[in-house]
């Protein structure tokens, strides 16, 4: 392994993401004039010389042998990176090693999840611990939740520049074309297969992240609907990703919202409690999203459809069992040119508390694949 330090290291670059990412990265300006060092690693030597192979890769990016399985293995990698972007998934099984060995040594982490529960779980137990190493920890840095996260922030910013509001709702639509990894199934099936239901539970439950509550909408609709004032009304049915994505939101919220209580409670300067005030969304915020349909006959049909196969999938060991035979294998993923022709967009309707409330619309989009393409 190698012991050259670098200010990068990508765990996991010989899977699916983990190649797209290093391929970015090996190609981005900054590296090329040598702002930045970075590092590949994964389980496989032989994987990792075949990936230099194929990328063309030159001497100056370190290869390093990791297995997560054996943490003094993964701190050792750890331990000779500044940042660590980790695409080795499910995080459930494999991703608490590195996290825990980022927030012992101070290294700063990000991953690319969508599994709640996980969140929950290395907040709990790593959070005091990054606080005292000045690790930063910040998982679900791709589609998986950036674009819906951004999208409620900048539509507070826009409502503070405009007086001194607060959130009521938050509602995003998404349209999205995108691809799906053997990787992303391979998770799923994890989720239904190998989490405690406690656990699931718990973690399903909304502000289940954030130290703070606010406000809900209800959990589960047919028809969701959006409606922007002088446009017409934009229906919707359930989005597969819509919890995760809340989850995040709601964390964010919850952050901005403990900043500003704890500001207030300890004699901040008045400056600090100004900046936390207009930063904060404010007690009574609601956040929702839901995936923007044609018509309402065929949100309702998509969401019963959806819901219907979830549920059976769950339930009926048979049925993933089978599955599994047919549907791609980790480490595969969509085509070059499936990813070109993907794209997304997420409009994002927040109103104030105030009366009359004020509206602000935010819109959020990227041409290419948004989980793969757009995240790496």
């Amino acid at each position: 392994m190698s012991t050259t330090s670098s200010d990068i290291v990508v765990f996991g670059a010989t899977g699916f993401t983990g190649r797209l990412i290093t391929r970015y990265l090996v190609s981005h300006p900054q590296f090329t004039q040598g702002s930045f060092s970075f590092a590949i690693a994964a389980r496989s030597q032989s994987k990792l010389h075949a990936l230099v192979q194929e990328l063309k890769l030159p001497s100056s990016i370190n290869i390093v042998q990791v297995d997560v399985t054996d943490f003094k293995s993964v701190e050792a990698a750890v331990q000779r990176a500044r940042v660590v972007i980790n695409t080795i998934g499910p995080y459930w099984r494999w991703g608490t090693p590195v996290v825990k060995a980022c927030a012992r040594n101070g290294v700063h982490y990000v991953d690319l999840t969508g599994e709640s529960v996980w969140i929950k779980d290395i907040v709990n137990e790593f959070d005091y611990l990054a606080t005292k190493t000045g690790a930063i920890i910040v998982p679900s840095c791709g589609y998986d939740s950036v674009p819906s996260d951004v999208s409620a922030y900048l539509s507070n910013k826009t409502l503070k520049a405009h007086g001194d509001y607060d959130v009521a709702t938050s509602i995003s639509g998404q349209i999205v074309r995108g691809g799906i990894s053997g990787g992303t199934l391979n998770t799923i099936f994890t989720i239904l297969e190998d989490v405690p239901q406690d656990k699931l539970r718990e973690s399903a439950r909304d502000y289940s992240l954030s130290p703070v509550r606010g406000e809900v909408f209800p959990a589960f609709r047919l028809l969701y609907e959006q409606v922007i004032p002088g446009e017409t009304s934009v229906p919707g049915s359930f989005f597969l990703m819509a919890p995760g994505n809340t989850k995040l939101v709601q964390r964010t919220f919850g952050l901005l919202e403990l900043q500003t209580i704890t500001a207030t409670q300890s004699g901040s300067s008045a400056e600090a409690t100004k900046i936390a005030r207009r930063e904060r969304y404010g007690s009574s915020f609601a956040y929702e999203e839901f995936l923007i349909m044609s018509s309402r006959f065929s949100a309702i049909a998509f969401s019963t459809m959806f819901m219907t196969g979830f549920l059976l999938l769950a339930r009926l060991s048979p049925l993933r069992w089978l599955l599994k035979k047919f549907v791609p294998a980790p480490g595969s993923g969509p085509s070059e040119e499936s990813m070109e022709k993907g794209f997304f967009e997420i409009i994002n309707h927040t109103t104030s508390t105030s009366t009359p409330p004020v509206h602000v619309k935010t819109v959020f989009k990227g041409d290419r694949d948004p989980g793969y393409a757009l995240t790496a």
